[in-house]
């Protein structure tokens, strides 16, 4: 397609030609009116947009309402027609509503202000594993066997199978287990799953369960407590040229840990997928493999 002022005017002419027949003559004199003050970029992008112009004002238009910008492009009159307007699939409604919102924004720009930036939590940086050396080192050094066994466990329960919070505080003693080639967690509380714990973390995380035997791992009596984990952060937090201990890290360094193994960043790199929401959607129709495969495929697997 020629570039400049001849392209500009090759699309304003198509849009002048538009005359649908799935639509009502005056949905498409509102399309074909408000499309050219937005300026499409190209053929297929203008069609899209008098599709989605036209659709809404043939809708709109048979419920009594003002062929006028103002109107229809309402931001609650769009919304109410990508939700309500029948013989439509979820895909074309989406669609509809990204669409819409582009032309509501150019044409009638006073009614969409410009959206406010929402926070984002960032994932927290992985621990090197020079510094979770040194976090087992501090737990070594502490005063008493309990002391060491609990500080040990904490540290393997986080970044060695991503326990935090209420999951982390639950864990007995016997809750971990040799089987399926590996050691596994037992989680408690509202996620019960078997975590397999990472081959290095193993002889630590077992010597600390045998040591609380039917008591919690981290010590305490009620894992309600939220404040159970706190002393044992504050005994790891002051070693030379350590950063302070954060579970949540600990935690982020066995997703990454994980992460490299499974090569996740290549299959997404591969996939041309940036976004998690999308391998949220895939995987919920697909069915987790079996114990004794997770341990294989997560980096569990106990060493002869």
């Amino acid at each position: 397609m020629p570039s400049g002022g001849d392209g500009n005017d090759l699309i304003a002419g198509y849009i002048a030609r538009w005359r649908p027949s799935s639509v009502s003559p005056q949905a498409a004199v509102f399309a074909r009116d408000v499309i050219a003050l937005t300026g499409p970029q190209g053929q297929e992008r203008a069609k899209n947009l008098l599709w989605a112009a036209a659709k809404l004002a043939d809708w709109a238009l048979s419920l009594g309402l003002e062929a006028a910008p103002e109107v229809l492009l309402h931001p609650s009159t769009a919304e109410r027609f990508t939700r309500c307007a029948p013989g439509l699939t979820g895909v074309a409604r989406r669609t509809l509503r990204t669409n819409l919102r582009f032309i509501g924004r150019r044409v009638v720009p006073h009614l969409y202000p410009a959206d406010a930036p929402l926070p984002r939590e960032r994932a927290k940086k992985p621990y090197s594993p020079a510094e979770i050396s040194g976090f087992l080192a501090l737990a070594d050094a502490q005063p008493t066997m309990e002391r060491r066994m609990r500080a040990a466990g904490l540290v393997c329960l986080a970044a060695g199978a991503g326990l935090i919070r209420g999951d982390l505080r639950e864990v007995r003693g016997t809750d971990v287990a040799c089987r399926s080639g590996g050691v596994i967690v037992a989680v408690r509380g509202a996620r019960p799953r078997a975590v397999p714990v990472l081959a290095r973390y193993h002889a630590r995380l077992l010597a600390a369960a045998r040591s609380a035997g039917a008591g919690l791992i981290c010590g305490g009596a009620d894992p309600g407590r939220r404040n159970i984990t706190n002393p044992l952060i504050t005994a790891l937090d002051g070693g030379t040229g350590l950063p302070r201990l954060d579970t949540s890290r600990l935690r982020a360094t066995w997703l990454a840990e994980v992460a490299d193994q499974l090569g996740l960043a290549t299959f997404m790199h591969a996939a041309g997928i940036s976004c998690s929401q999308r391998l949220g959607d895939l995987l919920a129709g697909l069915d987790p493999a079996g114990e004794a495969e997770a341990v294989r495929l997560l980096g569990g697997t106990r060493r002869r």
